[in-house]
Parts: structure tokens; sequence; C-alpha cells
């Protein structure tokens, strides 16, 4: 039996509940799985429908974003999967999808305000968007650059991948990472939420009021807190 096995039935499940959860059409998307002890990760083929993946067909790739098995193309964001598993040690799985809302705010390169609970009760922060990359990191390694544009924005606002599970990057899409692929995938379909509840509010009231600090703290620590009780 390979070593890869767990990683690889983790990436395949993962990435059926892409379609599943209406956060990709086509071939659009992928999630990855790592194994820590190994250095590697397993990560969807690029190009291959949903409806013909298998775990067999998800291919390992190691931290520097070189092939250590498989035999299909692995997925065109490979490098930027890898980019974060080599610099961010604790998270286990990566999701990048195009969902309609969530990627709607990223090409409006904006930031998703806190409006209400729903987002309070996964972040105490509004959801960022990464700024543009400049025109040199386009022309040169783009994958790869996409990965630093995503811990640079973090960085530049003071947040940890621990404090902050999701991102948008502007005039592409979201990336969501967690402690293993089922949880990336997860806060996908959670920021796809929020950026649709936040759309709606603004069509609603384009003066609608941020989330008060109050409310954020309440429903954040009822869930995540010392003395959680939401959700148990």
């Amino acid at each position: 039996m390979s070593q890869f096995n767990r990683i690889k039935q983790e990436a395949y499940e993962a990435n059926m509940l892409l379609p599943k959860l209406n956060l990709v059409i086509f071939t659009f998307g992928n999630v990855s799985a790592a194994d820590r002890s190994l250095g590697v990760f397993a990560i969807k083929p690029s190009g291959v429908p949903y409806d013909q993946l298998s775990a067999e067909k998800m291919v390992i790739v190691d931290f520097d974003g070189k092939i250590v098995e498989g035999h299909f193309r692995p997925s065109s964001d490979t490098k930027t999967h890898a980019v974060l598993y080599k610099h961010w040690e604790n998270i286990g799985g990566i999701s990048h999808t195009h969902s309609t809302y969530a990627t709607a705010w990223a090409q409006s390169q904006r930031d998703i305000p806190i409006f209400g609970t729903t987002h309070a009760d996964h972040n105490t922060v509004d959801i960022p968007c990464a700024p543009p990359m400049t025109d040199e990191m386009i022309s040169g390694n783009y994958e790869y650059e996409t990965g630093f544009q995503i811990m640079d924005c973090l960085r530049e606002k003071n947040l940890s991948p621990a404090d902050l599970e999701m991102i948008l990057v502007g005039n592409h899409a979201p990336f969501t990472w967690g402690k293993n692929a089922e949880k990336a995938v997860y806060n996908s379909a959670v920021l796809e939420n929020i950026a649709q509840m936040a759309l709606l509010t603004e069509q609603i009231n384009p003066n609608a009021p941020r989330l008060k600090d109050s409310l954020i703290k309440k429903h954040f620590e009822r869930k995540h807190g010392p003395d959680s009780y939401y959700g148990q």
C-alpha cells in the first residue's frame, strides 16, 4: 500500500465536495491535502472533470512544487499551494475555487465587511482582498507569486493563518485553508455564503453599518472562545 494513500483519499473526497456544494463548475477549482511527516501534499490533477476523478488520480507534490508521484499534471495552482504549505507549518489543507459571490468581491477588489453574526461566527475581521499583483510578479512565476501575494496581505494586516482561514485574491478568486482538506472546503463554503449575504445586504441598504464590536466578540467567542458553548 502506498504511503500516500491517506492524503490521496482525503484530497479526492474534499475535491468532490466542491461541485456538491456548488462551489465550482466544469474543472474550476482544486483542493489539496498535506502530510507534514512526509513533506508532501496531494492535489487535484489539472483539467480532469470532477466526475472522472478518483483517489488514484491525485498527484503527490512536495513543498517546493515538484512532482513526487502521479500520472497526471497537477493543478495549475500547485505552486501557490506549495508556497503556503512551506511557509505556514500548521495548515493541512487548502481549497481554491472561483465560486460566484466570493469571486465577484475579489474582482471588485473589496474586502467583505463584517455585517452580521454569521460572519462573526467564523471571523472577527473583514475578509481581506489582497491587492492585485505588480506587473513584475505577473510576468514572473505567476502561481508561485500568488502564494506570496496571499501571505503579504495577511502580514500587512497583522493576521496569521490561524487568525483567518480565508482570503480573496484581487481580480482573481478566493483561497481558504484549514487543519485538513475537509476544513478548507468548509471554509470555502462559509466564505461563499458570507460573500452572498454581504452583497444582498449592500443592495438592500447601501449604508448598512458594520456589526458592532460587542456582537462580533460575543458570536466569535461563544463558538471559538475558552468558554465556547455554541455547536458543542
